[in-house]
């Protein structure tokens, strides 16, 4: 019997990254998907009216009340593997991680469903795409690094597609596209920001641990701010008695838009690297016109279809460049990190 191939276990093994790259990011597009549903009324004049049937805040709740127990339980698990190596994380790092977590997952996230409710989820998507942009704009100005021309070209080729849709496309509709979009887009500048604030404690403490912290402290403040603006915990308790389906909206954002594409993604990087899930990553917003247009009843002509694929032209372009440029990096210093 002949030993096994090493190169067919690596195709395998590559493969595998490769898949669980593409399912989670098709799963996390579907987030915008998912809350979109939510906030239609099934009611059709409330739905004439631009009413939402829920508001941004409360649909937070149900996604990160739903997602919780299984971080916390996983939070539980790390620690405890953590003490028997005698690994301990500092509370100053724990506070770091936390604030960063209400960044992300409490202040882009109330920014980005509260601009949801005003632009289509297509649109919404788009604009999230570019925040590589302001990663490089913040990496320049407040991190060491520094923009090329091919990088500064990238970037123009990415927004003069979201621009020939703002100008013609059949996307760029809803109650209050300009409010919409500018909510979006600042959600898109604080996670960039997030990106580049997060890469050192992430070094310091694990993917997991600081997944877990961050979500749970986004948690604690997505629903202090809850309990507050309903007066308590009984106005509370009365505000979460909501039909059913958004409840089951609500679980599935948590699940299928949370819970298992941040495993999928984080087991990609580890199989394939960062910058094949960054590659890989751009059927994201496919995914989302695929749903938004199916499901959604969402308009997309042949405009929009123009305008989508120089956008991802521009980011796909910036993240190849950027690829080669750390690989440089690291040929004329080994001890360069990403």
């Amino acid at each position: 019997m002949s030993p096994p191939n090493p190169d067919r276990f690596k195709v395998s093994h590559d493969g595998l990254g490769y898949l669980l790259a593409i399912g989670g990011a098709v799963l996390f597009s579907f987030k915008a998907v998912l809350a979109k549903l939510a906030f239609i009324p099934l009611d059709a004049d409330a739905a004439a009216m631009g009413e939402v049937a829920i508001d941004p805040l409360t649909l937070m709740v149900l996604r990160l009340g739903f997602s919780m127990p299984v971080y916390l339980i996983i939070w539980w698990m790390v620690t405890r593997k953590n003490r028997a190596r005698g690994h301990h994380v500092a509370a100053k790092t724990m506070a770091k991680v936390a604030g960063l977590g209400v960044l992300c997952y409490y202040v882009c996230t109330l920014l980005d469903f509260s601009g949801l409710q005003y632009i289509t989820a297509q649109l919404e998507r788009l604009i999230l795409f570019t925040y590589p942009v302001f990663v490089v704009i913040f990496g320049a100005l407040f991190f060491g690094g520094r923009i090329t021309k091919w990088g500064a070209a990238a970037v123009i080729i990415a927004y003069s597609g979201i621009a020939l849709i703002f100008a013609v496309g059949n996307i760029a509709v809803g109650s209050n596209v300009p409010l919409g979009s500018a909510l979006v887009m600042s959600s898109a500048v604080l996670f960039a920001l997030y990106q580049l604030l997060s890469k050192g404690l992430i070094d310091q403490v694990g993917a997991k641990l600081f997944t877990c912290i961050a979500m749970t402290a986004a948690a604690t403040v997505t629903g202090l701010h809850f309990i507050t603006l309903h007066g308590g915990i009984d106005g509370a308790r009365i505000a979460l008695d909501l039909p059913p389906r958004l409840y089951v909206i609500g679980a599935a954002i948590a699940l299928f838009s949370t819970i298992l594409p941040s495993f999928m993604i984080a087991t990609a990087v580890g199989r394939v690297g960062p910058q094949a899930v960054a590659i890989l990553a751009m059927i994201g917003p496919a995914a989302t016109i695929a749903g938004a247009v199916f499901i959604l009843s969402e308009p997309f002509g042949w405009v929009d279809a123009l305008g989508t694929a120089i956008t991802m032209i521009g980011i796909g372009l910036y993240t190849l460049i950027d690829k080669r440029a750390k690989i440089k990096a690291r040929s004329v210093d080994p001890a360069f990190i990403r």
